[in-house]
């Protein structure tokens, strides 16, 4: 967990907020009894998570992929390459939605707008270099970092974590 406790309790709101404004369907589904906390989440998202990650073209049509997603600091970062479609993409419409997956243990959908952490063109964000290093500890240091891959930051506006048997879930999870 690399979460600092102002982190956590960021996050911890957003869950709180993003649940309460949701559909009394979706609130059917989750509620305190199959969801998880902001702590809870964080120590189970641990390593590369593939991440469903929807796009939308300049006509608004909707495009999903695959992506390797870190949930670091309480929010997903990914990659794709510079020169994707996914990267004109998100440069013109930087709104997005992710869904992780883990069969029908886990759930966590989230909405929201992106970042770019290390653009090919300018100054990268001033915590890319521990972004990098984790990255490079990661999948090693065999990487063109710089000219490769464009990094991402989603910034939640909406997130919510279906677990429906918590005490599994956590317990798997457990050094």
């Amino acid at each position: 967990m690399r979460e600092t406790r102002e982190e956590l309790e960021e996050l911890q709101a957003l869950l709180d907020a993003s649940l309460s404004r949701s559909s009394s369907h979706l609130r059917s589904i989750i509620n305190a009894e199959s969801t998880l906390t902001a702590e809870q989440l964080t120590g189970v998202l641990t390593g590369m998570c593939t991440l469903a990650l929807s796009t939308v073209t300049a006509k608004g049509e909707p495009r999903i992929s695959g992506v390797d997603g870190h949930f670091l600091h309480g929010k997903w970062h990914f990659g794709t390459a510079h020169d994707a479609v996914k990267a004109r993409h998100l440069a013109a419409r930087p709104a997005v939605s992710a869904a992780y997956m883990r069969g029908e243990d886990l759930g966590v959908f989230t909405h929201g707008t992106v970042e770019i952490l290390n653009p090919r063109h300018g100054e990268p964000t001033a915590d890319w270099p521990d972004l990098l290093a984790y990255l490079k500890e990661f999948y090693g240091d065999d990487s063109d970092w710089g000219n490769d891959v464009v990094y991402y930051r989603l910034h939640p506006h909406w997130m919510t974590v279906y677990a429906p048997d918590i005490a599994k879930l956590t317990a798997e999870s457990l050094p």
